[in-house]
């Protein structure tokens, strides 16, 4: 007779390098940064050695607001990921932010089924040391919870 024992699946975390550390440093404080061409003033998101826009490499960054619209989404009830299987079903949306660039990101705090396109959102806040990614947002206004 053979035992299983369950083990916990360890959730994959970011993969930081050299242009992305500024970006995951600020999500652990629950901040979004986002860059900002210094040429021709477009802001982007996810963080590059150049800005998508005009192909310079003039780059800063500046704190976004941490408001957006939902742009598109899908609920997920089969994740890709066995670590996620404990959170479905979830919202992966991607959320244009009110700066411009859009991002990939959940949308947390209620029902899934009350979840549209055009709804107004902003940045959660990310409890240092929690298992759940910094840089979730939730409905701006209250909706209904599962």
């Amino acid at each position: 007779m053979t035992t299983t024992v369950a083990r916990a699946v360890p959730r994959p975390g970011p993969v930081t390098t050299t242009v992305t550390e500024p970006y995951w440093k600020c999500a652990a404080d629950s901040e979004l940064w986002i860059q900002q061409c210094e040429d021709c003033g477009r802001c982007q998101h996810y963080p590059a050695g150049m800005c998508r826009s005009c192909w310079s490499e003039n780059l800063d960054w500046i704190r976004a607001a941490g408001t957006g619209t939902v742009w598109t989404f899908t609920v997920v009830s089969k994740p890709g990921h066995p670590a996620w299987e404990q959170d479905t079903p979830y919202v992966l949306a991607l959320v244009e932010l009110d700066e411009g660039p859009r991002m990939m990101t959940n949308i947390i705090d209620c029902d899934p089924a009350t979840v549209h396109v055009g709804l107004r959102v902003q940045l959660a806040p990310h409890t240092p040391g929690s298992e759940q990614p910094p840089l979730q947002f939730h409905p701006d206004t209250p909706l209904p919870r599962s």
